[in-house]
């Protein structure tokens, strides 16, 4: 729900700030008051062009923050913004400038954002009739998940939906099962010759790591002996080792006999640096005897990486991916083996899941022709009280080819009027007058409330040309679609004005040759007058007023 909109220098707004409340609000005013600037305004925040013509004269840059409920049951707008990395917290504050060079400045909770992504957020925010006719029910790309929301069936739609999945899937692996059999015909000469090639050399992983390090030993044995045959000598020659640490350890064993064992500890650790200098020689004599000073086994590791390397390089792998290569190629050999068998298997079940699919698609189309039915039925008995009696509203439900479908079945959806008997069917968008519309949506969203994604609808002076007994059907209405979501209306019409659950009034003043535009909410007595002026003119009588209070109820 928009719970406020801060204006600051827009046309004729230098500054103003409404909190809007549940239910009906309408909003009235003399023509040219400024009523449009306020649904300018809003678009700014709702993803719409911004223009510098907006900003008001003698100012720099303009301004606008609208205030949302924050709205967690709407699971695709929770989706976008989680996917954004936005938090929506316990309100959601959108905030967007724009300057006189042309910058400007989009934050969602005090987080920049693009104007896309607004647009794309705002789409679930506010529905408004009347400015952007590319929207919402006048979109025929919306229409079938209109219908669907209003039909109610998630699980029918998910089993399509996975359906054409696993079909696809199938036919995926047909397709790259044949590719690769054509392929491999071409190529069975060659790959032949590579598999021998490759189980010849039998490659393996981690293969070239090893070679290597022992390559690098070989390469330097002669150092390496060296430094070995200098430790051992150290260690074994001239001064002994093992034999000093011994005569050490006889020398404090007798000094130990003196002082009651005083010095163990020194014997004790004596006694373990014998035993580490003893492995340390023998594992210095074990290491030099080890060390290969044969040049033939260098000259053979040095092939063996060779051929390795000039095989990987041929087939465009690294060394360690020589035996998954070997495995590629002896399953396409097989695959050319298996021939037509292979392929069979796959076609079948290719052709399962394609039935599977049209089995749940065909269900789904039979829900979407049984809930349009519904929803023509319930728009039809809406239209003769707006005095479109003559009019037939018609959901039309088509099955496409396969080149069209898809995860959401094979329907094409779109709604349909004709506005008199002898005339054809037409896409909504493109048959009906701006009253026409007006009325159509109105019939439309009043049976459509409950299964719609946004939170706030707004409808720009839906009354339009029509009056008594119509407009008071179009308030009605109104009012009932309130009961389930936000609804702000533009209206001329007393009989809508006196629906409303709050009224805003906007007026235009002119200050020492400054014109600017004001909203004030309007109390009971407020809106009384203003009523009456709406039924009397410039001259508000007595008998208006009575009339106004009567409307008001």
């Amino acid at each position: 729900m928009l719970q406020s909109l801060s204006i600051r220098n827009v046309v004729l707004i230098d500054k103003l700030d409404i909190d809007f409340k549940p239910r009906l609000s309408v909003l009235t005013g003399e023509t040219g008051a400024g009523k449009s600037i306020l649904l300018d305004s809003l678009g700014l925040v709702l993803g719409k062009r911004a223009e510098t013509s907006l900003i008001r004269q003698g100012e720099d840059k303009l301004s606008v923050t609208a205030i949302f409920d924050a709205e967690p049951q709407n699971k695709e707008l929770q989706d976008l913004l989680a996917e954004n990395e936005l938090d929506s917290g316990d309100e959601m504050i959108i905030k967007r400038s724009l300057s006189r060079d042309g910058k400007g400045k989009i934050f969602f909770n005090d987080q920049p954002i693009s104007a896309r992504l607004l647009k794309d957020i705002g789409k679930y925010l506010v529905e408004i009739h009347g400015q952007f006719d590319n929207q919402g029910l006048l979109n025929p790309a919306n229409h079938r998940s209109v219908l669907d929301a209003f039909g109610n069936y998630p699980e029918l739609l998910q089993t399509v939906r996975n359906a054409y999945r696993e079909y696809k899937k199938a036919a995926r692996q047909r397709a790259q099962a044949e590719a690769d059999i054509f392929k491999a015909k071409e190529e069975e000469e060659n790959l032949r010759h590579w598999v021998k090639e490759l189980e010849r050399l039998n490659p393996v992983k981690g293969e070239e790591e090893e070679l290597s390090k022992r390559r690098q030993e070989l390469m330097h044995a002669e150092k390496i002996m060296e430094s070995l045959n200098y430790a051992y000598g150290v260690l074994t020659q001239g001064n002994d080792v093992q034999s000093a640490l011994r005569q050490a350890q006889s020398a404090v064993d007798k000094a130990n006999q003196y002082v009651n064992g005083k010095f163990d500890e020194v014997y004790a650790s004596l006694d373990r640096a014998l035993i580490e200098a003893s492995d340390a020689i023998e594992r210095i004599e074990s290491a030099s005897e080890d060390v290969n000073l044969n040049s033939s086994e260098q000259e053979s590791i040095d092939n063996r990486l060779f051929a390795l390397k000039d095989v990987a390089r041929k087939h465009g792998v690294s060394v360690d991916d020589l035996e998954d290569t070997l495995i590629r190629f002896k399953e396409q050999l097989n695959a050319i083996e298996l021939g037509e068998d292979g392929i069979s298997n796959l076609r079948k079940v290719e052709q399962e899941k394609r039935q599977a699919y049209l089995q749940s698609a065909n269900e789904l189309h039979n829900a979407r022709v049984s809930t349009a039915a519904e929803l023509d039925s319930l728009v039809m008995k809406e239209l003769p009280p707006l005095k479109m009696e003559k009019a037939r509203f018609i959901t039309q439900v088509d099955k496409q080819g396969e080149p069209q479908w898809s995860e959401q079945g094979f329907d094409e959806v779109y709604f349909t009027v004709a506005t008199n008997p002898n005339s054809p069917q037409g896409p909504i968008n493109k048959i009906a007058s701006g009253g026409e519309l007006s009325r159509f949506m109105l019939a439309l969203k009043v049976n459509l409330a409950k299964s719609s994604s946004v939170c706030s609808m707004i409808f720009d002076e839906v009354d339009a040309g029509i009056g008594g007994a119509t407009a008071q059907a179009v308030g009605e209405r109104l009012a009932r679609l309130a009961d389930d979501v936000q609804v702000l209306v533009v209206t001329h019409s007393p009989q809508v004005a006196a629906k409303g659950c709050s009224h805003f009034k906007v007026e235009k003043q002119t200050v020492d040759n400054v014109t600017t535009t004001s909203v004030n909410e309007l109390d009971n007595a407020a809106r009384k007058e203003e009523i009456a002026r709406m039924l009397a003119g410039e001259r508000i009588t007595d008998e208006a007023r009575a009339a106004a209070q009567a409307l008001m109820g």
